[in-house]
């Protein structure tokens, strides 16, 4: 091992230090047997290495367990009674020796934040979409008080959001396993059948008189099933050129465009979109592609979920006080994507750095701690940011208010608390606790800063019981 690195537990795949084993049967014996070497000090010797890195003997244990070593050859073996009390020995054998961590290269602190600013970029841009539409879709007051054409572009936006959510996941972990074809392939095979459940749904929902609204949404699918493609495969740039016909809403704050106009810039975007996502799909064609195995659909199931619950608190925070401070509201969350994904990069950069350079477990929870609450408080200073730059982009436009401020920045929370506990795997809790938050706000429209504060808390609850333990860290 390096003496700069920390000794990383393996991988699948990976070969462990031989573990020695005792004899048995016919093994000669020690010239004396009252002085037979304990087989722990050889198994401690072995591992040292690991041992000697290791926060929490729960990393030994993982170590252990990935071997394959069993409770019953443990007993037999070791004597132990399972493999946390083997691993709990091995720690307190081992002295603690951390390497002196290397200095960070210049910049490192900021690295990824120009992507991530570009991700929040192409997600808001797609907004002056609807200010391009907008006339095109004025009609007579729709449903439950509602403005015309709402409940069909809101249904095809909640259906995208779940079929493109869990087929991210699973593209990513196709990424994730080094295969970028069988991602490609699963994206073809995904996503137009999730353009057309968008669109399909839109059309379902629509009430007579609202048919312009439902072409809209069908739009509004395909682009989402493209723009999915194109984010999973990292062609953010890609995107965001062809999202430059919607500035063409930028005059449409002020003036007024003629319709064949915003027609031809909302067109012109969603081909240019849906012919990049094409051209990105063409290592899926290859007959290679589908790969072997891969990862169970099901496993993709909780992030759909998730993205169904968080749609549904963003759009719950564009039901603010006035429509303009709401609008801003939508505006400054998805602005805030960005930010908020380098945030969760350097939550999990510097929670990595502790592992490897603090020696006791209490010290580790401390510092994770620590930079749980200083990410979660920028991700809020910038959205309060974002929401105070987003309400002037309209004229006349009153400033936001305090119960509208402090709303945001707990949905706010709660959606940065749910994608870190999504990254880390716990995307199942996640999702509940955001569903649960949106039914309650759907039932009883009053109690939204409530469901959304009772959601962020018992997230950051969630969060500190799964994320300040060594094990959940674990490269």
């Amino acid at each position: 091992m390096s003496g700069s690195l920390r000794p990383k537990p393996p991988k699948a795949g990976d070969t462990l230090p031989a573990i020695p084993r005792p004899r048995h049967g016919n093994a000669p014996k020690a010239p004396d047997a009252d002085l037979a070497p304990d087989p722990l000090d050889a198994l401690a010797e072995r591992l040292d290495g690991f041992v000697a890195a290791a926060v929490h003997p729960d990393e030994v244990a993982a170590l252990l367990e990935s071997d394959g070593m069993t409770d019953d050859h443990i007993r037999l073996a070791y004597g132990r009674a399972d493999s946390f009390a083997l691993a709990e020995d091995l720690y307190a054998r081992v002295a603690r020796r951390h390497p002196a961590p290397q200095a960070p290269p210049a910049g490192a602190r900021f690295a990824g934040l120009a992507n991530c600013l570009l991700r929040g970029l192409v997600f808001a841009l797609p907004g002056l979409a609807y200010v391009l539409a907008a006339p095109l879709l004025a009609g007579e007051p729709g449903r439950s008080g509602l403005p015309g054409g709402t409940v069909p572009l809101l249904a095809g936006a909640l259906t995208g959001w779940v079929w493109n959510q869990a087929l991210s996941h699973r593209a990513h972990t196709w990424l994730g396993l080094g295969d970028r074809p069988a991602a490609a392939r699963a994206l073809l095979t995904g996503a137009p059948p999730g353009a057309l459940a968008g669109a399909g749904v839109a059309l379902a929902v629509a009430a007579p008189g609202e048919t312009p609204a439902a072409v809209f949404a069908a739009g509004q699918a395909l682009y989402l099933a493209a723009a999915t493609v194109l984010l999973v495969l990292g062609r953010e740039r890609a995107l965001l050129g062809a999202l430059v016909p919607l500035a063409g809403a930028v005059p449409a704050f002020r003036w007024d465009l003629p319709d064949p106009l915003r027609i031809g810039l909302l067109l012109a975007s969603l081909a240019a979109t849906a012919v990049l996502a094409a051209l990105a799909l063409r290592p899926g064609l290859r007959r290679t592609a589908a790969g072997r195995g891969g990862p169970p659909r099901a496993a993709s199931l909780p992030y759909g979920l998730f993205g169904l619950g968080s749609g549904l608190l963003v759009l719950h925070a564009g039901t603010g006080t006035t429509p303009v401070s709401g609008a801003a509201a939508v505006v400054a969350l998805t602005l805030s994507m960005g930010p908020a994904e380098w945030l969760l990069h350097r939550f999990r950069g510097e929670s990595l750095s502790r592992l490897r350079t603090l020696t006791t477990a209490r010290e580790f929870r401390r510092a994770v701690t620590g930079t749980l609450v200083l990410c979660v408080g920028g991700y809020l200073t910038v959205l309060t940011a974002l929401l105070l730059a987003a309400t002037p982009l309209r004229p006349g436009a009153p400033r936001p208010e305090l119960p509208d401020l402090l709303a945001l920045l707990l949905v706010g929370a709660a959606l940065w608390l749910g994608l870190l506990l999504q990254a880390f795997g716990a995307v199942l809790g996640a999702a509940t606790v955001c569903l649960l938050a949106a039914a309650a706000q759907t039932a009883l429209p009053g109690a939204g800063p409530a469901a959304t504060g009772g959601a962020a808390a018992v997230l950051a609850v969630l969060t500190c019981v799964l994320l300040v333990r060594p094990t959940a860290h674990r490269p």
